[in-house]
């Protein structure tokens, strides 16, 4: 460390002196050798390489249309890796050169520090890269960056989040289950879990599947302005689990209710453990949020119809998801 010290401070001393006029010159301690043009080329096309590989990776992740997709993402990601690799050996072997390290002494005269510090000019000479390696080498680090972060996407949408905050959901629309039958409030058993979908709409949206419960009045633990969002203790809420978006399929009830517990909504994922009675309240497991809630009213000759749309966004608890409230799409 202090020999590099002294070499610095001897470097940065020498800065500041005057160039040697065009008389003055001396001659070349430090042999001036250029970079082989051939080995710089090289290296330039396999740091390209790489990074056309490495953007390869991110467009093949998107079009879910390309044949044996998870082959390509493979190939691509492999040749970018096998090309940085060529580049770094083409520019260890043929740019960068070999010097040979010697033991340093600090100059005891000016005569010496004079060469030392031309040594240090003519060394700097020698090391100067040209930019199209650094613009290449740069090109293809941000390149290899992005094909590893793309990936992450997969844990959500980025740009296309609508679907997690529009519901087919609105006030008059009918409940109907699997096969399109309109539910009626006394066919709700308590004991029982039922699946329900919004009648002419699309069943495949994010916001389309309820769960549907009905529990004893006196048993509901609903906000004040939730009031009358249960006519005859029948709940429904978003079927989509608020941690990664499974679908809740497992309803735990009490068989011996002095030594079990409560009434429950279960994600088979997770275990994520939802609360009909208070609002979906989040009891156990990973969830980051209550479970979306839909306000319902009882129509002439016992329909079950939404009263209105979803108490939050549906599913998973992303930052962007709760920066939005539930709307009603077409």
């Amino acid at each position: 460390m202090k020999r590099w010290l002294g070499a610095l401070a001897v470097l940065v001393l020498g800065r500041g002196r005057r160039k040697p006029r065009l008389g003055d010159e001396r001659e070349r301690i430090v042999q001036l050798r250029f970079p082989d043009r051939r080995a710089e080329g090289f290296v330039a096309f396999a740091f390209i390489a790489a990074a056309v590989c490495a953007i390869a990776f991110p467009v093949i992740y998107a079009v879910d249309s390309i044949p044996a997709q998870t082959q390509f993402l493979g190939l691509s990601l492999g040749l970018a890796f096998l090309f940085l690799a060529v580049a770094c050996v083409g520019l260890a072997k043929g740019v960068i050169d070999d010097e040979t390290e010697e033991e340093y002494k600090p100059p005891s005269n000016p005569e010496e520090q004079e060469e030392v510090e031309q040594i240090f000019a003519e060394t700097g000479e020698r090391f100067t890269r040209r930019k199209l390696l650094w613009t290449a080498g740069g090109t293809a680090g941000v390149a290899l960056g992005a094909a590893l972060v793309t990936p992450a996407l997969s844990l959500g949408p980025v740009f296309h989040t609508g679907s997690l905050y529009t519901t087919p959901w609105r006030r008059g629309r009918r409940l109907v289950d699997e096969v399109g039958r309109v539910l009626r409030a006394d066919e709700i058993e308590q004991g029982v879990m039922y699946t329900a979908f919004p009648e002419h709409a699309d069943r495949e949206q994010m916001g389309a599947p309820l769960v549907v419960v009905r529990l004893k009045p006196e048993q509901l633990r609903l906000p004040a302005e939730r009031k009358g969002w249960a006519p005859e203790g029948i709940l429904a809420y978003s079927k989509i689990c608020t941690h990664a978006g499974c679908a809740i399929s497992l309803y735990r009830k009490p068989t011996f209710a002095v030594v079990e517990p409560h009434e429950a909504f279960v994600c088979p994922c997770h275990y994520s453990t939802f609360d009909p009675a208070k609002a979906g309240k989040v009891i156990f497991g990973p969830a980051g949020r209550d479970l979306p809630q839909l306000p319902l009213q009882i129509a002439r000759g016992g329909e079950l119809r939404a009263a209105g749309n979803f108490s939050g966004p549906v599913g998973p608890s992303w930052w962007g998801v709760r920066l939005h409230k539930a709307r009603s799409g077409p």
